[in-house]
């Protein structure tokens, strides 16, 4: 699910602390007129009202006399409900602390309710960043150009983006993408790692972290940054030690 949230805290992460333990791709925008236009091509607009009521209360209204179908949704403090009404045109109020499970829940009914789920040409695909990966046709592109990947590539890829922001061991990922009945050892992911980083270049190799002692994830891109620094940026602590993944195929075979 694609989610604009629109927010003028530095620590976009803060707004709804739940989102980062959920699979949906998320594009912090600022709380500026300019904002609006991005919002036709997500499938829900966010919007951050914990301090300002009167700015968001403005915001909600401009976002719902665009004539644009995506619901909105604003999220409140307690002390902020008494101030929301049918004037903000919203579709669901959230409060910050809403659980992973409830927000998830909510936001996917909100969607079929108000029919802002993605368009048929959308439907199937991950984004994270520049990469977009079709599960459809199984193909993954990075700012338009196809990457060419294997299977087991693919799948890898998916499952991180799938779960961005999120860290995976190297025997979860190892359970999840290759799956029970395979009996290689975890040092595979670890050369499939390497491959994708490839592929991917050195400008988006730091779409894929390293957490050292731990595991992998996929990294969202900074969004207010320079595409190439935000990435180089938002993957440089999780890339330490990655030179580390750089080993030889366990018996010499990679499956």
């Amino acid at each position: 699910m694609e989610l604009l949230l629109l927010t003028a805290d530095p620590d976009p992460d803060s707004v709804l602390p739940s989102l980062s333990l959920l699979a949906h791709n998320v594009r912090p925008a600022p709380t500026e007129v300019a904002s609006l236009l991005e919002a036709g091509t997500a499938d829900i607009a966010l919007v951050d009202a914990r301090t300002d009521l009167a700015a968001a209360r403005g915001l909600c209204r401009l976002l719902g006399s665009t004539g644009s179908s995506v619901p909105v949704v604003a999220v409140l403090t307690e002390g902020g409900l008494v101030a929301v009404n049918a004037d903000w045109g919203l579709d669901d109020i959230l409060l910050p602390g809403t659980g992973p499970a409830e927000l998830d829940a909510r936001l996917r009914l909100l969607v079929g309710r108000t029919g802002g789920a993605a368009s048929p040409e959308n439907a199937g695909k991950i984004t994270l960043g520049e990469l977009v990966i079709d599960e459809g046709t199984y193909t993954a592109r990075l700012r338009g150009r196809p990457l060419d990947l294997t299977y087991k590539e693919f799948e890898l890829l998916k499952y991180l983006a799938q779960h961005a922001g999120r860290v995976f061991t190297r025997a979860q990922l190892l359970q999840e993408v290759w799956g029970y009945d395979f009996f290689g050892g975890t040092r595979t992911v670890d050369v499939h790692v390497r491959r994708l980083r490839a592929k991917l270049g050195s400008e988006y190799e730091s779409l894929i972290g390293t957490v050292r002692n731990v595991g992998y994830k996929a990294v969202r891109p900074a969004r207010s940054q320079n595409k190439g620094d935000a990435e180089s940026r938002a993957g440089s602590g999780d890339r330490e030690g990655a030179d580390a993944d750089s080993v030889a195929p366990v018996n010499g075979t990679v499956q």
